[in-house]
Formats: C-alpha cells, structure tokens, sequence
C-alpha cells in the first residue's frame, strides 16, 4: 500500500463524495468540479443573470460586470496582461478552428508550408490540414523521438522561409509528453517568422501558464480540464494579429454599425465573441482559476509528479505491461500503456468493474497511434484530487485483468 494524499481534499468534490469508492483516473478527458466552481455558476444564474452588454438596467450591469471580472481573472491566471486578448470560446477545439479559419484563410497561400507535429491531438491536426488542402499549402509534420516527444532536430529540419505557421501542442493528451516549449520557439523563431499556435488544452490544468513570457502568437485552453464548466475555453492572441483577423462568426455585440451594404466589427475581445455570451461558465471558470491559484501551480505539477512516478515505477515492472512515453519527470498528468494480450476496451470495462474509470481508444490522436504502432492504448489521468489509493487500484485492476484473461501466470 503506498502513502501519498491528495492535493485538493475530495469533500471539495461532491461527484467524488458521492461516490466514495470511486477511482477517477480519466482528468484528461475532463475533470471533476469542486463545490465553488457549481457554486458560483448557481450564484450567477440566482443574482445576476441577465444577457450581458445588452440591457441598460442594473441587472444586466451586474450581468456585464461578472463576465468581465471572469475575464481578468483568468487572464490574470494565464499570464495575459491584456485581458482584451483573451477570448472566450467554446473550448480549444473551436479556439484553435477560429485561428485556422480567420487567420488562416486570410494569409496561408499555396506556396506557403504549415508545420504541425505528429504528437497534436485531432484538435490541433485536422483544422490546420484542412487548410492546406483548400489553400494549396504543403502540410508538413515533425517526427518524434523513441519516446514520443517532439524532435526538435526533426523541426528544426522543416521548418524555413516558407512556414507560415507552426501548431503545436504544449503536452499531449495521449502520452502526457511536454514539449521544450523555449526550445521548439526558439526553433521557429530564427528560421521563419511563421506564426506560432499553441494547443494549451493539457497544459493549463497541470503547468504554470504564462502567455506573455511564451513568445507564441496564439494560445489554446479549455475550462472543463482545469476544474471548470464543460462549454467554456478560451484563445488569447497578439493583439496585433487579433485586430487584423476577420470576425469569422457574425451576430450580437460583435458588430459595431450596420449599413446596408456593410458591417463594421466591435474592438476586441468582443469581435470574435458573437452571440449572447456563455457568461454562467465564465464566472463558473474563473471560480477554477482562483481554486487552482489557491492551490498554487507549483504545488500540482510536484503532486502529479509524485503520482507519475509512483505509477510509472510500478507499471513499468509488470510483466507483460508497456508504458508509452517519456519518462514521468518530462510528463504531465497522463500514463498511457498497453497490457498484453488484452485490448485497451476490454481493459476499461474490466477496470470500470472495480470502480476505476479510464480511458481506452486512440485519444484523438490517430496519428501518433499509427507512430506507436497500435490502434489504442489505456489511458489513466491524475489530477489534484487523485492519491495512491488510485494508484493502487490502477495496478490491482491490471492484475486482475491479466488473470481474467490468463495472459500471466
């Protein structure tokens, strides 16, 4: 039996209080929320909710008031100085479509080259190819190294004059690898002045984050990952890339006059923020913010180390069982391994039998699949609420499926 406690006390947690023998290692599909996170969205939608920009009575005031507080707030945790480049989105998905589709259709031309890696989540893949394809642009991917992370001699060999941009994901979601994020800008930077785009999304929840320090163009996140609602992200921009971009969306407080042949586009953030905004989720976000804050950045990436290792350490010596990835002090959150001899489905539903929920497929990320040669893997993900009970009832639950399938004596 090993001795490590959570983070975050699960009486935060009421999914988890309610559900006491449950073991939820699966945080990088989407994370539990802490009872203030619910709180405050209840709170908006008990006091204060009413469509925000739009009415000139206190309530919608007090409507405004609250997104725009959630705004600098988490601006404030991502490092954003600015917190007029910090758009709210969906998620990173939709963050990083807008990037593509109003950026890119407006500069990416034929004789143009766009850099992605083989790590990227389809997220951060398909968008960017989908935009050579309809601009004539060559799609070029970096390779990665035995331990799946970014080559950065494989970058440094593409990337040139003629990159236009370079996507790339902070950590994987599929094997937890971080990307040497100086490094690999430092890369681009000096052989092209291509725009950088980075996918965030496994990042923000594990690492501190620091925008303004990171020398990249456009940054990526998603809310449910980091103790925050499910339909509410974000991209921050370079300012000066944000007020050249076309609105790619139209309706609502994004439009400043119409005339009857034209539009002209509101300032930022608001141009790219059709529609009434998600205002609820916003306040419900920055809630996870000041949550994590108050844990400190710092004290979750040691505490998921210490869960890595421990795991990582025991997984490694069972017979039988493969771990994908780096070693676990240059990963965040995830352990991603195969068992032999029974397929990844098979071994989630044996684990959901013994309260252990992971994730089993391909992640999102066909593409490193096909590079680890396997069409799946099994997936744990630790987060601030985890501890070496789940530890221990992740390796138990191999045990038990290996005996299930007597593929070990």
């Amino acid at each position: 039996m090993s001795t490590l406690n959570a983070l975050a006390p699960r009486t935060d947690f009421p999914l988890l209080v309610a559900n006491p023998s449950m073991h939820y290692l699966d945080s990088a599909a989407t994370s539990q929320k802490p009872r203030v996170v619910l709180d405050a969205i209840r709170t908006f939608y008990e006091s204060a909710n009413a469509n925000p920009h739009r009415g000139a009575y206190a309530l919608s005031a007090a409507a405004t008031d609250a997104y725009q507080d959630a705004r600098a707030t988490v601006a404030r945790f991502l490092g954003v100085a600015d917190a007029s480049c910090l758009i709210f989105t969906r998620g990173t998905t939709e963050a990083i479509n807008l990037v593509a589709s109003s950026w890119g259709q407006a500069n990416v031309r034929a004789d143009d080259e766009i850099v992605v890696t083989a790590l990227e989540h389809h997220a951060n893949f398909v968008p960017w190819q989908q935009l050579a394809k309809s601009s004539g642009a060559a799609f070029r991917i970096v390779e990665l190294t035995p331990d799946q992370t970014i080559d950065l001699d494989a970058l440094r060999a593409i990337v040139n004059r003629r990159t236009k941009v370079v996507a790339l994901t902070q950590v994987s979601n599929a094997v937890g690898a971080i990307t040497p994020v100086a490094d690999a800008v430092a890369i681009v930077r000096a052989q092209s002045s291509a725009v950088i785009v980075m996918d965030g999304a496994q990042a923000v929840p594990h690492l501190p984050v620091h925008f303004d320090a990171m020398d990249v163009d456009f940054f990526a996140f998603s809310g449910h990952k980091m103790l925050g609602p499910m339909g509410i992200g974000g991209l921050i921009g370079r300012r000066a890339l944000l007020e050249a971009m076309p609105p790619y969306q139209f309706g609502g407080d994004m439009i400043e006059w119409v005339n009857d042949l034209d539009s002209t586009w509101n300032a930022l953030p608001h141009k790219f923020e059709a529609g009434t905004p998600n205002a609820a989720d916003a306040v419900g976000l920055a809630a996870a913010a000041r949550y994590l804050e108050a844990l400190g950045m710092a004290s979750v990436r040691a505490h998921e180390v210490a869960l890595l290792e421990l795991a990582d350490a025991r997984l490694r010596v069972m017979p039988g069982v493969t771990v994908h990835g780096p070693p676990a002090a240059q990963r965040s959150g995830v352990i991603s391994f195969s068992v032999e001899g029974v397929h990844p489905h098979d071994l989630a539903t044996i684990f959901d039998q013994q309260g252990v929920c992971i994730r089993a497929g391909h992640h999102c990320a066909q593409p490193l699949m096909r590079r680890l040669g396997v069409n799946s893997t099994a997936r744990a993900s630790f987060y601030v609420y985890s501890d070496a009970a789940d530890v221990d009832a992740l390796c138990n639950a191999v045990v038990s499926a290996q005996t299930m399938f007597a593929v070990v004596d």
